[in-house]
């Protein structure tokens, strides 16, 4: 297991320079927002506008904190996406424009090279134990508040990458996230 503080993530501007992202973890470790096979950031989002556009990468979006906001993707219906709702994933190929529903939202966006990786993202709640199941690849947990993850306690915004099954504990109902990426 690889415990990724929050206080340790590495802060850098947006692609398109409209704002700050957050990120969590990169595949390679040394690769920049052109090179990546995967990444796991957040972002605050503070004003309405378009997404950065990653040619031939797959991105799935939650909302973290905030009222939400409208996806306006290319080619297909807008979309509402609130903290209340699942992931939503979209190409990040296609142009993209943001409405904010009521004010600033921080976001969790994984995005993978398309043909080379895959991903899914769970948002589950934990309230008491339970298990999480490793199934092969890459599974990173992100939490939304205090956790014990076998040994070792996360709390919010902290993230672990899982080499194995693992019982994740809370005290209270907190919600987290697990981040699956596999190679295709």
């Amino acid at each position: 297991m690889t415990v990724l503080r929050n206080s340790d993530h590495r802060r850098m501007p947006w692609k398109n320079g409209g704002g700050e992202t957050v990120e969590i973890a990169v595949f390679p470790a040394d690769a920049s927002i052109e090179t990546f096979g995967w990444r796991i950031s957040m972002a605050s989002v503070q004003t309405d506008g378009p997404f950065s556009v990653f040619p031939g990468v797959d991105r799935t979006l939650s909302i973290l904190d905030g009222h939400g906001m409208v996806l306006d993707i290319s080619g297909r219906a807008p979309v509402t996406l609130t903290a209340d709702d699942a992931p939503h994933a979209f190409p990040a190929d296609a142009a993209t424009e943001a409405t904010l529903v009521d004010g600033a939202i921080t976001d969790l966006n994984i995005m993978t090279r398309r043909g080379a990786f895959a991903h899914a993202v769970e948002r589950r709640m934990v309230d008491g134990t339970t298990e999480v199941k490793r199934q092969g690849g890459t599974l990173m947990l992100l939490s939304l508040g205090d956790v014990q993850v076998g040994p070792v306690r996360l709390a919010r915004l902290d993230a672990m990458r899982l080499d194995g099954d693992v019982k994740v504990r809370a005290d209270e109902p907190v919600t987290v996230y697990l981040i699956r990426i596999d190679a295709v």
